[in-house]
């Protein structure tokens, strides 16, 4: 449980931290409305789990066939997380909010597009690849079990938060156009949230 409960934390504060995910549902819901927001949203989540799977049953494959392969992939995954520390920590903090000539498409057009840019975004696999195996929770229960219960939190974690983004999305973009020091808070929020899960994951 204590596993499962630093797992949600972290995925909490990766959700919150802008990126193009949550910064195109922002967009969508400022411009369009409250329901685009979540219809671009409920096709994220979905591509998430077709991402889940890939990981879960590879990763068990090779966790059953050899533990000293599963040490090396959760060292990259640890490698790779401090990586994305450093090119957070090199980019610029500034989030653009440019709500001119968005195109209107339907919900359902917005879910096709969300669930597309997921499923084709090969580093949303490598990104689950490298925080997944450091969060395994139980000894008893099959990898593939704990790998498709991790992918549920992060989906229902994820889209709690990103629902929430999309609904408040008015008040959201105002106040980060207002108050500059709130992007830069959250830079430094994404490089501690990856530094802290590549430690969790090493230790």
């Amino acid at each position: 449980m204590d596993i499962l409960i630093s797992f949600v934390l972290a995925v909490s504060l990766l959700a919150i931290s802008p990126g193009p995910d949550n910064i195109f549902v922002l967009m969508q819901s400022v411009v369009h409305g409250k329901k685009y927001g979540i219809s671009t949203i409920a096709g994220l989540m979905s591509g998430c789990l077709v991402h889940t799977t890939f990981v879960a049953f590879g990763v068990s494959t090779i966790i059953k066939e050899n533990n000293t392969i599963f040490l090396v992939i959760k060292l990259l995954g640890a490698i790779y997380l401090c990586f994305l520390s450093y090119r957070v920590f090199k980019s610029d903090a500034t989030i653009t909010m440019i709500t001119q000539n968005i195109q209107k498409k339907t919900p359902f057009q917005l879910f096709k597009m969300g669930f597309m840019m997921n499923v084709l975004n090969p580093k949303v696999t490598i990104f689950f690849l490298a925080l997944f195996p450091g969060f395994l929770f139980s000894n008893e229960l099959s990898t593939v079990v704990q790998f498709y219960v991790l992918g549920g939190v992060f989906i229902l974690v994820s889209f709690v938060i990103f629902s929430t983004i999309a609904l408040l999305g008015g008040s959201i973009s105002e106040r980060i156009q207002q108050n500059k020091q709130i992007e830069v808070w959250l830079k430094w929020m994404q490089i501690i949230v990856f530094i802290g899960i590549a430690l969790f994951i090493l230790i």
